[in-house]
């Protein structure tokens, strides 16, 4: 694929002298949903799954993106000093929202730059393409104008930004922070109220991360993800009423509990305690994994799926399909929905002897059950974004 973002771009451009090559990950998330915004931990890692891109300075004040994977658009332009969000450039708005959110922070493009790119990510699947793009995007302005004093925690941090006030998603952190931080073989537990973090050594020595895709594809800006956090914005405003915290990551299982009944609405008190509890389900399953113990970490897997499909209810009737089918193969040590949700992928810890049976037993019950196919991946855990020499 190097050579043909390197074809693409001259037979674009007109040749490639000084162009400089990309990458930036996706991620999934093994444990951990819907904290990032609450204050709560997370435990993402990044995958080998991505969007690589080459890219070059022009010497004009517009910038240019094309997309190999979506050829159809053609060569998106826009003048740097009319940048807006608009519909007509589609998946170009993410890497146009980095180069807003730069101008916005005080950093001087004083000319654009091109960028072809192509990626690996299922589009909609939950394994966020479009924070790879963002932070990729954060990554080649980086190179390219010779902001050295710009670390990747502040490309995650920009590419936030970008994405809650140009793109108008709401989202936390997780996903530009483990794009952006990956480390092969390990996963990150982020604390996302202090953006304190440690590395955890993923080796599974007799089991796989296994990755499923329902197929049904989120749009988490037009889904109810925005109203998600609302809610527990709701939540938080009336227990600061009785208890001294500035996130609901910052309530533990028992202070929940006692204070709870300030939560008159149903809903909202739902929202809160899947907030609450799966926080410190993500703190158990980092120590279930540091000692060892996989089968008390699928466990809490397991119970997140619970939580989040009767508590947050950001599941959907294909998703809890693949779960309940997975959970049904001997072998299978956890699975629950990964991402945004409404839609996406699942992740599952497998056995290595039962992943041949996982594969057979969940395309051919989902197709009976579902009348879709669904696509596995074997997840290989990556290095985060960088340029590549």
């Amino acid at each position: 694929m190097q050579d043909q973002l390197l074809t693409t771009f001259k037979e674009l451009h007109g040749d490639i002298e000084g162009v400089q090559e990309f990458f930036a990950p996706g991620r999934v998330n093994l444990i951990g949903e819907h904290t990032d915004y609450n204050g709560g931990h997370v435990f993402p890692c990044a995958l080998t799954l991505g969007t690589w891109a080459v890219a070059r300075r022009r010497s004009d004040r517009k910038v240019s993106f094309y997309s190999i994977n979506v050829s159809r658009t053609g060569l998106v332009t826009i003048p740097m000093d009319h940048i807006m969000n608009k519909s007509k450039y589609g998946w170009s708005n993410y890497p146009l929202g980095m180069v807003w959110t730069m101008q916005e922070k005080g950093y001087t493009l004083d000319t654009g730059f091109d960028m072809v790119l192509w990626g690996n990510i299922p589009n909609g699947s939950g394994l966020s393409s479009s924070a790879s793009l963002e932070v990729l995007t954060g990554v080649v302005i980086k190179e390219l104008y010779g902001f050295t004093e710009l670390s990747l925690i502040d490309i995650a941090l920009y590419g936030q930004f970008s994405e809650n006030n140009f793109n108008g998603m709401n989202c936390g952190i997780m996903d530009q922070f483990a794009s952006a931080m990956g480390k092969k073989d390990h996963a990150i537990l982020l604390d996302t109220s202090t953006l304190q973090y440690e590395y955890a050594p993923i080796s599974l020595t007799d089991a796989k991360i296994v990755i499923t895709n329902s197929k049904v594809k989120h749009t988490l800006v037009d889904s109810e993800y925005n109203t998600r956090r609302n809610e527990c914005n709701l939540a938080l405003q009336e227990l600061q009423h009785v208890v001294d915290v500035k996130t609901l990551g910052d309530l533990d299982i028992d202070t929940f509990e006692q204070y709870k009944y300030v939560l008159t609405d149903p809903t909202i008190q739902k929202r809160a305690k899947h907030a609450v509890y799966e926080n410190q389900r993500t703190l158990d399953a980092v120590k279930a994994l540091q000692e060892g113990n996989l089968k008390l970490f699928g466990k809490l897997m397991n119970a997140s799926h619970v939580s989040l499909r009767d508590y947050y209810e950001v599941s959907c009737p294909e998703v809890d399909c693949l779960v309940k089918l997975a959970w049904s193969v001997d072998g299978v040590l956890g699975s629950r929905i990964t991402g945004g949700g409404f839609g996406g992928c699942t992740v599952s810890i497998v056995r290595s002897d039962a992943v041949d049976t996982f594969v057979q037993h969940v395309t051919a019950g989902y197709q009976r059950r579902m009348g879709k196919k669904c696509e596995i991946y074997i997840a290989e855990i990556g290095d985060g974004a960088r340029a590549i020499v």
